[in-house]
Formats: C-alpha cells, sequence, structure tokens
C-alpha cells in the first residue's frame, strides 16, 4: 500500500485455473514473497480498476499462490475470473492481513469460501491439535473436505442444512455449536465466513462462555 493508502498491484499470470464444485474455483499464480498463513491477496485483471480482496489458499511452502472464489452472478470480478485461461494476465497485492494461524489447539470455525484461510493454515503445517468446524449446504459445499479429514480426523466436523449422510451433523453449524458438550472455554475460536455467520457465531459463543477476546474474526473474502 502506497503513502495514498492505495493497494499496490504487480503483473503476474494465471498458471491453473479449476472448478472444484458448481460455480467455485481455484485460481493459481505465481508466488512472489513470503506470507503467513491466514492472510489476504488483492487481486484485478486490469491496474486501474479497484481490486477485489481474497485469502490465500495455499500452504506457505507451495510455489504458487492459491485462492478461492465462488461466482457473484452481479459481481464485478469473479465472473470474469471464472473466464480466465492458463497464461492470461491479473495483477495482485503482496500478502497482507492479520487473520493468522497459530501452533495453538485452536478452534476453526467456517462455512462457504470462508474455508480458504484454513486450508492455508493447514497445508501450512499448523493442522495439529486443530478442530474445524465446516458449514456447508450439500456435499460439494465441503471444499477441501478429503484434505482436512486426511489430517484433522475425528477433530473435522462437518455440519449440513440440507444434506443427511453418516459422520455429517444434520444442521447448521450454529445449531451444533448450541448444543455440543465439548466446548472448550479455554482455546482460541477463529471464525472466517459472511458477515451474518460471523455475528451468529460470535454470539453462541460468547453465551456459553467463552471470553471475547479468545474470538477471532474476519469476514471471508
Amino acid at each position: 500500500m502506497n503513502k495514498t493508502g492505495k493497494i499496490l498491484l504487480t503483473k503476474t499470470y494465471v498458471k491453473n485455473i479449476q472448478e472444484i464444485a458448481p460455480e467455485i474455483f481455484t485460481l493459481s499464480f505465481p508466488r512472489t514473497g513470503d506470507f503467513r498463513p491466514g492472510q489476504m491477496l488483492a487481486v484485478a485483471l486490469n491496474i486501474d480498476e479497484a481490486p477485489r480482496l481474497y485469502s490465500i489458499a495455499s500452504g506457505n511452502k507451495e510455489k504458487d499462490y492459491r485462492i478461492l472464489f465462488n461466482i457473484q452472478s452481479e459481481g464485478f470480478l469473479t465472473p470474469r475470473l471464472s473466464d480466465l485461461k492458463v497464461g492470461n494476465r491479473l495483477f495482485v497485492s503482496k500478502p497482507f492481513g492479520s487473520f493468522y494461524g497459530t501452533n495453538k489447539a485452536d478452534y476453526w470455525i467456517a462455512a462457504g469460501t470462508g474455508i480458504a484461510p484454513f486450508i492455508s493454515m493447514m497445508e501450512s503445517g499448523l493442522g495439529d491439535n486443530k478442530t474445524l468446524i465446516h458449514g456447508g449446504r450439500a456435499l460439494e459445499s465441503f471444499y477441501f473436505a478429503d484434505k482436512f479429514k486426511s489430517v484433522l480426523n475425528n477433530n473435522y466436523i462437518q455440519c449440513s442444512s440440507i444434506t443427511k449422510a453418516e459422520g455429517i451433523y444434520s444442521g447448521r453449524l450454529t445449531e451444533y455449536l448450541n448444543i455440543t458438550e465439548n466446548l472448550a472455554l479455554d482455546r482460541n475460536y477463529y471464525i472466517c465466513g459472511s458477515s451474518q455467520l460471523i455475528i451468529d457465531v460470535r454470539d453462541i459463543l460468547i453465551r456459553r462462555g467463552v471470553p471475547y477476546n479468545q474470538i477471532i474474526a474476519e469476514i471471508y473474502f
């Protein structure tokens, strides 16, 4: 960011783009520097347009940055991002933000593309001792589920509001948080999702006795 507050962008190119679920994409491009898991990037297709912010969704030892996004039909950028091809140009900032992962036995709570910072944390080696509560409408909404299962095992808790399947809690993640008996009060709770999800989850955690300063939240990017 320069002295005027404008985010500085540099030119790069698309190395990979995949549709991992209906209208959900991962986009990869060369990494230009170090970052802390949980940080974000500003992304634009032209140097003179306002960038949009996306959490990094890749590990900090990988060669490329990866972001996760869903197509917003009325959105300014995501419909155009989804049309990109390998080799196409785009502009990105340096990593920034303070939603950092830790080595502690934290809780991670996410829904939708809010899972992005947590796959970055896990692929950066911060998955030990974590519990992830992951909300999604349908099975295809649990992005990176196989990776989370392989590391977190029984500490990966999936909550689906419309899908009934073995091993998946049938209901919203907020319902799960309201009824679960094993909610540790001495841990940090990291939340990434929509603003409404963050408000709802924070209210539940506080009502259940989690201190406010142990709740770290970021509206998803």
